[in-house]
């Protein structure tokens, strides 16, 4: 089984022939990557920007669609371990990551002036830490060696054991062990991936200060626009400040899941660039990460521009930088900041900036600043989805109501007027010190597509467990009393039934104890052996649909 779904792929660049991408070694039958992208996915491996500091190695992530009309493979196994993942870590079936390491040095030699070649790990998993860890481990030797490196790389791949959430995991690369923790959705939030090698123990936040330091007197007010799944454009002077910055902002919403695209690092070659630049419609919800100075002429007419400069650990206190119209931004050069007529539903909060600032001022270490503003970001999320959580959860039947001998029941409908009844005397304010508009917060996030896609999510979820309450009934009855009292037609009707129903919880992942699935599997035993032989054959022979 190729439980990772990884492949890696190399290219070189020179000023003679166009870029191409050499080999993709690994499972290349998952990975099935059309002409397009395999083109798109060369040019993200090159670093166009002209920016200094690009010199030496660098790393940077990027995401794409897969192509349309492929199969998709579906392993069962492989989509229960899914479910037990944290939102942000659950894969999208509709999207590969592409984890970069890329190298430039200067090079007389060369016509270009510089020696300049990337290795590329693509894979379905959103496994950002793992990856870059990886990646840190085997593209300087894979630059001193041959491709076959790159073979005995993903033959080490192929050993891994599942990716188990909750599981430690023992990921042997190249000579040594890589040790792994996968965070399940059952672990405190904030808990974060931790990758382990015999030299150093690596955990990095989901939402680095390091990455808001630029815009922090703002974080307020791009945490409601990512909430609101507002069109985002992150101008920054590298691929790797500008992934680092979307993945930044997409996490701040977690536990919410950003269900918009995002892109952390996008370029004129992307097979969407003329669908997400073109003037005759809105900006599309999305949030692209860009370093091509092109792209501020480009995207000058999208509503919402963080422009960033070099992200370094602060030695100073930033200065505060008023928002600024967007109209002012013509060029990349433009001086850092976010460039947006958006005024924010919420007061600001004064707090949380005075303590970063602070901490800036005693030179606290980043890590310690990230956990706080990752805290922070937890706790205003939490604080607005637990009224929606307590609204969705009150349109559950009540347990009464699922007959065994009934369908189960519907789940009543979403009323927006309803839920605003509710904020009254269960709204944030019973979390939350922040003041301000937030039932227009509200109002405008039940339009998001982020609301749309947590509300789906919830509404599965609900919709399986009356399904597993409905299966509890059925077993609590006596089913062979039952089908004494019918005829054989009724009980040849209940025997199937009976088996979709299983066939249904195991296809589904119902929320339902191993030992109520056996318990219904004797029910149907019994009910067949107390029919006739002819039907008992028919029937033990019959499978699910």
């Amino acid at each position: 089984e190729y439980y990772w779904e990884v492949g890696l792929g190399f290219t070189k660049f020179s000023a003679i022939n166009e870029p191409k991408l050499l080999y993709l070694f690994g499972c290349n039958q998952v990975l099935m990557l059309n002409k397009a992208q395999t083109q798109s996915t060369v040019y993200l491996l090159f670093i166009s920007s002209p920016y200094v500091g690009c010199l030496g190695d660098t790393q940077f992530c990027f995401r794409f669609r897969r192509s349309t009309g492929r199969k998709v493979s579906f392993c069962c196994f492989l989509d229960q371990l899914d479910r037990d993942l944290p939102v942000y870590l659950k894969k999208d079936p509709a999207y590969y990551y592409g984890y970069v390491y890329f190298r430039q040095v200067r090079d007389k030699s060369l016509k270009r002036g510089y020696f300049q070649k990337s290795l590329v790990l693509i894979s379905k998993l959103p496994y950002v830490h793992l990856f870059r860890t990886m990646l840190k481990q085997i593209a300087p030797e894979y630059f001193e060696k041959s491709e076959a490196f790159l073979e005995a790389v993903c033959s080490d791949v192929d050993r891994w054991p599942p990716p188990i959430p909750g599981k430690i995991l023992h990921l042997p690369i190249m000579g040594i062990i890589m040790k792994l923790r996968i965070p399940t959705y059952r672990d405190k939030p904030g808990t974060t991936p931790i990758v382990q090698n015999m030299h150093q123990c690596i955990k990095i936040p989901l939402s680095g200060f390091r990455c808001f330091c630029p815009v922090f007197f703002h974080i307020q007010m791009l945490w409601e626009l990512v909430l609101l799944g507002e069109p985002l454009v992150v101008m920054a002077p590298s691929p790797s400040e500008s992934s680092e910055t979307v993945l930044a902002l997409v996490s701040c919403i977690s536990p919410l899941k950003y269900c918009s695209d995002f892109r952390p690092y996008f370029t004129i070659h992307d097979s969407e660039f003329k669908e997400y630049t073109t003037r005759t419609q809105a900006p599309p919800s999305v949030i692209l990460g860009v370093t091509n100075p092109f792209f501020a002429k480009t995207l000058q007419h999208w509503p919402h521009i963080i422009r960033i400069g070099d992200i370094k650990l602060p030695g100073e206190v930033p200065k505060q930088v008023k928002v600024k119209k967007l109209k002012n931004l013509k060029t990349l050069d433009s001086k850092p900041g976010v460039y947006t007529s958006y005024k924010p539903y919420l007061n600001k909060d004064e707090e949380i900036v005075k303590q970063l600032q602070k901490g800036v001022q005693q030179k606290r270490p980043t890590e310690a600043q990230s956990v706080i503003l990752r805290r922070y970001f937890l706790e205003l999320t939490e604080s607005f989805i637990i009224p929606l959580e307590r609204y969705v959860a009150s349109l559950m039947p009540l347990q009464k109501c699922i007959s065994p001998w009934k369908s189960p029941p519907q789940l009543r409908q979403f009323s927006q007027d309803d839920f605003m009844k509710t904020l009254e005397k269960a709204g944030p304010q019973l979390t939350s010190g922040l003041k301000g508009d937030w039932i227009g917060l509200y109002r405008h996030f039940l339009k998001s597509p982020n609301f749309d896609g947590w509300f789906r999510s919830r509404q599965k979820e609900m919709t399986q467990k009356l399904e597993a309450l409905h299966l509890e009934a059925l077993c609590n009855e006596n089913l062979v009393f039952w089908s004494q009292k019918h005829t054989e037609v009724e009980t040849v009707d209940l025997v199937l039934k009976l088996k979709n129903k299983l066939l249904q919880a195991d296809r589904e992942h119902l929320p339902v104890k191993t030992d109520t699935l056996k318990k219904l599997q004797m029910h149907i035993n019994d009910i067949i052996l107390a029919l006739p032989d002819d039907l008992q054959d028919i029937l033990l022979k019959t499978g699910t649909t």
